[in-house]
C-alpha cells in the first residue's frame, strides 16, 4: 500500500525539522556556552583587577580559614559576591622556594599546592608579568569538574608586582548552569512544537489540493468530464496546476460536445442522400424501371444525391486529414492572379445563370506570387466563389481583389448578398454551422465549405477571416506567404 502524500510530507518535514533542530541545538548550545564562559571570565577578571587595585599599597592580610570564606563573607579580607562557592587569596611575591605549599582559592580542593607547580600556570605567569589573565582547568579532586581562575597583579609604589590576587569559581558540569540549560532546552522544545504544528499545517495545505486533484483526475478517467478543482490558495505551482486541470477538463468537455455534435451532423447529412437513394431504388424496383418517361427523373435524382454524398465524404476526408496533420500538400511558387482567372472561368456558367459578373481587381504592375499548394488554394477559391454565387443577388457583382502585404499576399472575395449578423459571424468557419435562412440544405450547402477553406489556408501557413453586416454583403479575406521565382 502506497503512503499518502500528506503523511509523507508530514514525516519528511518532521525528519528535516529534527535534523535541523539537533544541528541548531548543538550550535546554539556551543554559542551560549561560549558567551557564558566569556561573561564569567570578564566578570571574574574584572573582580580580580578591582580587588588588586584596592590592595595596592596595603599590607598583605594573613590567611585564616574564615578570612576568605565566601559563605560567611563577614571577616575582613578579599570578598566577591560574583562567586557562589569559590574564593580568593592574595599570594605573596616572590613565591616560596622549594616545595612549600601555597594557598589557592577554596574552589580548588585542597586549597594548597606546591609553589613550583603553581608558578607554571599560564594565568600566574601572565599576572607575574603584570597582565591580568584567566584560565579554565579540570580538577581531579573535584571529579574532573571545571574551575575558572582569574589572576591579577598587585603593584607596589615602584610599579613592580608585589602580590597576586587569585580568584576562582566553579563552572557547571555541562557547560551551562542548570536553570539556563533548562530554559534553553525548553525554548528548543517549544520552538520544535510550534514548528511541527506549522509543518503539519503546511503539509495539509500542500496535500489537500493534490488529494482533490487526484480524486478529480480519477473521476475524469472514469468519464466524468464535469470535474473542477478549487483554487489552491497562495501556492503558485498548485494554483497553476489546478487552473491547468480545469482548462483541460473544459477543453475535453468542449471536444466531447463537438465530437457528439459532429457525429450527429454527419449522420444527418449522410442520412438525407442515402434515404433519397434508397427510396429511388425501391421505386425503381416496384416497376418504375419500365417507365421510360418517369425513370429518367428518378435516376437523375439518385445521381445528384450520389454526387452530394461523394462530395460530403470527400469534404469530411479533407477535414479529418487536416485534423491529423496528414494533408498532402505540394508547396511551390505560383501566380495567384492566374489561378483566380482560371477559377472564375470555371465558375462563369453558374454566374451567367444569375447574371452575376466577376470583377477582378489586380494591379497591372503586380504579380502575386504565392508559396503554397495551387490545387488546395484552388479548392479554397472554389468554396468562396460558390458561397458568393449562392448568396449574391441577381444582376450583382462579385469582387476578387489582391493586395501585396509585407511577405504575404492578401486575397478578398466580396459579394453583395444579405450579409451575416454579428452573433453568427465568429462561427461561420465551424463545421456544419449554418446561418438561419441564409444557409440551408435546400440551397445545397453542407456547412463544411468555410471549415475546409480555413483548414487548407492554415495548413499553408496562412490565415482567413470574414467581415459582414446585414444587408451589406460579406467579404472573406485570406492571406498566404508570398513567393519568389527561382533564379536561373
Amino acid at each position: 500500500m502506497r503512503t499518502p502524500i500528506r503523511l509523507r510530507l508530514s514525516f519528511s518535514h518532521l525528519l528535516v525539522l529534527l535534523i535541523g533542530m539537533i544541528l541548531a541545538g548543538i550550535l546554539v548550545w556551543l554559542a551560549v556556552e561560549e558567551i557564558y564562559q566569556t561573561s564569567q571570565r570578564d566578570n571574574l577578571l574584572a573582580q580580580a583587577t578591582l580587588t588588586a587595585a584596592v590592595l595596592e599599597g596595603n599590607p598583605v592580610p594573613s590567611y585564616s580559614p574564615d578570612t576568605y570564606s565566601q559563605t560567611t563573607n563577614v571577616a575582613p579580607g578579599i570578598h566577591t559576591r560574583l562567586l557562589d562557592e569559590g574564593g580568593g587569596v592574595v599570594i605573596g611575591v616572590p613565591f616560596p622556594d622549594g616545595e612549600d605549599p601555597v594557598q589557592v582559592p577554596p574552589s580548588e580542593d585542597p586549597g594548597f599546592i606546591k609553589a613550583e607547580d603553581l608558578i607554571l600556570r599560564p594565568e600566574i605567569q601572565s599576572a607575574l608579568a603584570g597582565i591580568p589573565e584567566t584560565a579554565i582547568r579540570e580538577i581531579e579532586a573535584l571529579n574532573d569538574n571545571r574551575v575558572l581562575y582569574a589572576a591579577a597583579p598587585v603593584f607596589g609604589e615602584d610599579g613592580k608586582v608585589i602580590n597576586l590576587v587569585y580568584l576562582a569559581t566553579p563552572l557547571p558540569d555541562r557547560g551551562l548552569p542548570g536553570n539556563l540549560s533548562l530554559q534553553l532546552i525548553s525554548a528548543v522544545l517549544l520552538a520544535g512544537l510550534f514548528a511541527s504544528i506549522a509543518g503539519i499545517l503546511l503539509a495539509r495545505g500542500i496535500a489537500l489540493p493534490l488529494e482533490k486533484l487526484d480524486r478529480a483526475a480519477s473521476a475524469v478517467s472514469g468519464g466524468d468530464l464535469s470535474q473542477q478543482v478549487p483554487d489552491a490558495g497562495n501556492i503558485r505551482e498548485l494554483k497553476n496546476l489546478g487552473q491547468t486541470f480545469n482548462e483541460m477538463t473544459d477543453s475535453l468537455r468542449q471536444s466531447n460536445q463537438a465530437k457528439n455534435a459532429f457525429i450527429a451532423d454527419v449522420t444527418h447529412e449522410l442520412r438525407t442522400p442515402l434515404t433519397v437513394i434508397k427510396g429511388t431504388v425501391e421505386t425503381l424496383e416496384d416497376g418504375a424501371l419500365d417507365d421510360l418517361a418517369g425513370r429518367g427523373k428518378l435516376l437523375n435524382s439518385m445521381n445528384l444525391e450520389t454526387n452530394r454524398l461523394i462530395k460530403l465524404v470527400n469534404d469530411l476526408l479533407v477535414l479529418t486529414r487536416s485534423d491529423a496533420g496528414a494533408l498532402s500538400l505540394k508547396i511551390q511558387t505560383f501566380d495567384l492572379g492566374e489561378l483566380i482567372q482560371t477559377r472564375c472561368e470555371v465558375m462563369e456558367p453558374l454566374a451567367i445563370q444569375k447574371a452575376i459578373q466577376f470583377i477582378q481587381e489586380i494591379p497591372s504592375d503586380f504579380r502575386p506570387l504565392i508559396n503554397g499548394d495551387p490545387n488546395r488554394t484552388a479548392q479554397v477559391l472554389d468554396n468562396l466563389l460558390h458561397n458568393a454565387l449562392r448568396y449574391a443577388p441577381r444582376d450583382s457583382e462579385i469582387e476578387i481583389s489582391l493586395k501585396n502585404l509585407e511577405g504575404q499576399i492578401q486575397c478578398s472575395v466580396s459579394d453583395r448578398g444579405p450579409g451575416i449578423s454579428w452573433e453568427h459571424l465568429p462561427l461561420i468557419f465551424e463545421r456544419f454551422y449554418r446561418v438561419d435562412k441564409s444557409r440551408n440544405r435546400e440551397s445545397g450547402g453542407t456547412g463544411l465549405g468555410l471549415a475546409i477553406a480555413r483548414s487548407l489556408i492554415e495548413a499553408q501557413d496562412g490565415s482567413i477571416q470574414a467581415q459582414s453586416k446585414l444587408g451589406e454583403g460579406t467579404k472573406i479575406t485570406f492571406t498566404l506567404p508570398a513567393g519568389k521565382l527561382p533564379i536561373n
